[in-house]
Parts: C-alpha cells; structure tokens; sequence
C-alpha cells in the first residue's frame, strides 16, 4: 500500500473524528448552507452518526482499493457496493435524519 493511499484514507477519517465529536456539522454538505428552520428539522445527532459511519466505510473502501485492482470483478463489486452504501445512505439521511 502506497503512502498516498494512507494520506488519501487519513482525510475522511479525520473528518469522521470531528463530525463524531460535533465539532464539524460544518462539514455536512447541505446542513451547513441550510436555514435555521430547515436544521430545526433535522435530527443533528443521527446525521452526526450516519456521516461518520459513511466517512470510515469510505475511509475501508480507499483503503481496499489497491488491493482489487489485479481482480477486475472483485474492484467492480467495490464499486457497485460503494454506490450501493451511497444510495443507503442518502435515503436514511432524508428519513431517519429527520424529526418527526
């Protein structure tokens, strides 16, 4: 594994640490530029927990990477599971993100 890998996965993982401790809603598109009415009906804390959990399943996914790359299926599985996480994680974020 490369150093620039390592430098690559280390960015995410810096930023799960500080969403997780709730220093960077900042950092979550779409929450930062939204008005004070619109975060009143967010659930900060479950937004919190699921950009964190997708920033370490980003952070396992650059990190894999390499090692896919001789096996053309299994880096194409990567992929599609990646893009699969992201879909899961846009719905939950646009529901179970929300207060009721």
């Amino acid at each position: 594994m490369t150093i620039a890998v390592l430098i690559i996965a280390l960015i995410p993982a810096l930023m799960c640490i500080v969403i997780a401790l709730g220093k960077g809603d900042w950092l979550i598109a779409g929450y930062n530029t939204s008005s004070k009415e619109e975060k009143e009906k967010v659930n900060i804390k479950r937004l919190r927990l699921l950009t964190s959990f997708f920033l370490l399943l980003s952070c396992a996914f650059v990190i894999l990477l390499p090692y896919t790359a001789q096996k053309k299926t299994l880096e194409y599985l990567m992929i599609a599971g990646f893009f699969s996480a992201l879909v899961v994680f846009l719905i939950l974020a646009n529901t179970w993100c929300k207060k009721k």
